[in-house]
């Protein structure tokens, strides 16, 4: 996973790429990612950071690319499929300053390993196991894929 002052640095510079090569929409994006990151650390001062580390990055990214993702749902649902299609291509924006996902099969191996080393056994276990995989992998794991594998799995 890149540190947080590299991707601080690489959301400056592709922002200065963007602005040179006249790419609207994604200086606009880049600005708002900016604008969220200032709000992130303002916010994490009241409790004694200066500025946030790589994992509440990851975390604010993907927090942008869900209410995106929501968003878009709306708009095709509303009959506005060039507003999803907008959200859509920040989407895949910010999914590129976002650590690789692990696939179904290691997710699923992952979570199967967890089980087995905390006993799980039954829905009532869920947390102490999600507890577990936010420890091990942090926010290079998407917590709401992994939750719906583990539902899955310790319901069935």
């Amino acid at each position: 996973m890149m540190s947080d002052a590299s991707l601080r640095t690489r959301f400056t510079d592709d922002l200065k790429t963007a602005m040179k090569s006249g790419e609207k929409d994604r200086v606009a994006l880049l600005r708002m990612i900016g604008a969220k990151l200032k709000e992130t650390d303002i916010a994490a001062r009241a409790k004694g950071v200066e500025q946030v580390g790589g994992d509440e990055i990851v975390s604010m990214l993907r927090g942008m690319a869900k209410s995106r993702a929501e968003s878009a749902h709306l708009y095709r649902e509303g009959g506005r499929p060039e507003l999803a299609e907008k959200e859509e291509a920040e989407i895949a924006i910010i999914r590129d300053y976002l650590p690789a996902e692990m696939d179904d099969a290691a997710l699923g191996a992952e979570i199967e390993a967890v089980i087995a080393a905390t006993g799980a056994s039954s829905m009532k276990d869920m947390g102490k196991v999600m507890g577990a995989l936010k420890a091990k992998f942090g926010a290079s794991l998407d917590l709401g894929r992994a939750n719906a594998v583990l539902k899955a799995r310790l319901a069935g």
